[in-house]
């Protein structure tokens, strides 16, 4: 792997002024009363923003008063700008995209503290430091950049947790109490009227099942095979010809979805590229139930209370996973068959080939047709 000279310029950097401030920064000195200004950063993936969320709302119900600004991915932040609990959102462009005029917009705020609950190293906790927070906290610590946390001293054990759980502890270091895990997204009036009146020019009126497919994911290893996708979509039009089978997926993946939409045939269709992420979020809001890897849209489904089934193998389910409503969700895991498991580096995963069709269909249609309730 390639080191990027700016990493170790901006370590050198943060670690110079460290040196020179005279701030008392460790939480002994906290006092909540006089916090003003809060910056909560989530500034990777869609699906880590949304298991932020029931912790930004923990922070919003100690801190009712404060401007909470969110600093979250330009590529997703338009889905948290109605989030009722941030005042404003500062982008994130990405490695050192922008960097000097993020930074200033973010001293702008004058901010007392700073909580990342996801974001990119070796960038995130810099960031944090140079916006001019005085106290900042992270879990996990991060290899290089705990000297410039405040929570340090605290209790950092979060071996089992789910990640939902994990930010919420680490929000209790300044004094927040909340223990709600339900993520919060919000579908707006106009994407709801757009998601109706896209279905309706498309033929899926209320007597249609609508199954969502999710088929991509932001990383590889975490992919079912198309084919695999393709065959269900099959199975399940044979079982149910009133059956309408939606395939979402980025710009990235539109040509992945339209081959398994292509590969299904008719009354599969994919919406791959074609939609934004409010409307996607109407749309998912709008299915009767969502096969779905574990990605964003895994995420985005359960925040709206949508069914789903989600496929699991090198991914641990107990720490991503659903964790509201689990009525209406199944989980179908496999164990890892490789040890260790490369991750991020592994192309074809095979280990995602264990969960056969017949067992995802037989679960789908089980769960379609028992009652929310």
């Amino acid at each position: 792997m390639r080191l990027n000279p700016a990493d170790g310029l901006l370590y050198i950097l943060t670690k110079l002024l460290k040196s020179f401030d005279r701030r008392q920064t460790d939480m002994e000195y906290f006092e909540p009363d006089k916090v003003k200004n809060i910056l909560v950063v989530s500034s990777t993936a869609i699906g880590d923003t949304l298991l932020s969320t029931p912790a930004i709302r923990a922070v919003r119900e100690r801190y009712p008063d404060a401007k909470i600004i969110g600093h979250f991915s330009i590529k997703n932040m338009e889905l948290f700008e109605n989030n009722p609990h941030i005042s404003r959102i500062i982008p994130y462009y990405g490695g050192y995209r922008k960097f000097l005029r993020t930074i200033r917009e973010l001293r702008r705020h004058k901010f007392d503290l700073a909580l990342i609950f996801h974001g990119n190293e070796p960038q995130a906790v810099p960031m944090a430091y140079l916006s001019g927070a005085r106290f900042i906290s992270k879990l996990p610590f991060p290899r290089k950049n705990d000297f410039l946390l405040s929570n340090k001293g605290c209790d950092t054990e979060i071996g089992g947790l789910h990640n939902i759980d994990v930010k919420l502890k680490s929000t209790t270091f300044f004094g927040c109490t909340s223990t709600s895990r339900e993520m919060v997204l919000i579908v707006g009036m106009t994407e709801r009227d757009f998601a109706s009146n896209y279905l309706a020019k498309k033929g899926i009126t209320q007597d249609n099942f609508i199954i969502g497919f999710q088929v991509g994911a932001a990383n590889q290893y975490k992919v079912w095979p198309p084919e695999s996708f393709a065959m269900l979509g099959k199975r399940l039009l044979s079982y149910d010809p009133g059956i309408r089978i939606i395939i979402t997926g980025s710009k990235q993946e539109k040509k992945l979805c339209s081959s398994v939409a292509a590969a299904i045939g008719q009354n599969a269709l994919s919406v791959a590229g074609g939609l934004t992420l409010r409307q996607m979020g109407a749309l998912i809001e709008a299915m009767d139930i969502l096969v779905t890897n574990d990605t964003g849209a895994m995420h985005m489904a359960v925040a709206l209370r949508t069914k789903t089934v989600s496929l699991f193998c090198p991914t641990d389910d107990w720490a991503v996973g659903p964790l509201q409503d689990l009525r209406l969700h199944k989980v179908i895991k496999k164990d890892r068959p490789c040890n260790p498991c490369i991750t991020k580096k592994c192309t074809t995963p095979h280990c995602m080939e264990l969960i056969t069709v017949d067992e995802v269909f037989q679960t789908t249609v089980e769960h379609l047709h028992i009652a929310d309730a």
